[in-house]
């Protein structure tokens, strides 16, 4: 392996889904059990922001006794590491846990937003959030009830960060998918300009993604095992 010092990594479900994180597409997943329609558009907010706040408001609960596992850890190391020698790791994640923050990681691009903050739809603020919302709750900035919402990207709304997703991309060495299905645009998409772009890329994950053949390399298995296993391979040349 040659020496790598800007790699940009993109996480999904899967990475977290070790930790005791519920997975969204798979058979027993979240949309198996709730209709995204109803807890996860502006629509379904609109017509009912109760049922939302309920949904969302379990997730978070939930978070705090789920904890950061091996592959979130070495995720970290690699950013130290790759800083130490000069270079750059850049963490997209489709996750809206804060399970790469607590397991050391800095950098990171939260795509779909944090479940750990919410927004203001009168001010736009946002704000940490550790508890529960409702329709009451009352923003700290603007002091207005009724507008809060989860910190989260629905379906219909557009990404965060993309503009600065795609400039790490532009400069990498390495673009590594990790623990994601390959199906949800637009970070389905990075592999794609990754590889337009002739950047090389790899994907870690527990099987082959649906645009697997987009890759250039592949290891597959659970991620607390196949990530830190690459992680000492890149760092160990120098």
């Amino acid at each position: 392996m040659t020496s790598l010092n800007n790699i940009v990594v993109l996480t999904g479900s899967g990475i977290s889904a070790e930790s005791g994180m519920a997975t969204f597409r798979d058979k027993d997943g979240v949309w198996a059990k709730y209709d995204y329609r109803e807890v996860a558009t502006p629509e379904g907010f609109a017509a009912n922001p109760a049922l939302v706040h309920e949904f969302y408001n379990a997730r978070r609960r939930a978070l705090f006794s789920i904890k950061p596992n091996a592959a979130h850890i070495a995720l970290a190391e690699l950013e130290t590491g790759l800083a130490r020698r000069g270079g750059r790791l850049t963490l997209i994640t489709q996750n809206v846990d804060d399970l790469h923050e607590r397991g050391g990681s800095k950098n990171i691009l939260h795509m779909h937003g944090e479940l750990l903050k919410a927004e203001c739809a009168s001010c736009g603020a946002i704000v940490p959030c550790r508890d529960d919302l409702s329709v009451e709750s009352v923003c700290a900035t603007c002091n207005r009830a009724g507008g809060m919402r989860p910190h989260v990207v629905w379906f219909s709304e557009i990404p965060r960060h993309m503009e600065e997703a795609a400039d790490a991309i532009m400069t990498a060495d390495l673009f590594v998918s990790i623990g994601t299905s390959g199906s949800v645009y637009p970070a389905a998409g990075f592999v794609a300009e990754a590889r337009a772009l002739g950047v090389p890329a790899m994907e870690l994950n527990l099987e082959p993604s649906e645009n697997a053949h987009l890759f250039t390399d592949a290891r597959y298995g659970q991620a607390t095992k196949v990530t830190p296993q690459w992680v000492d391979e890149v760092l160990a040349v120098s």
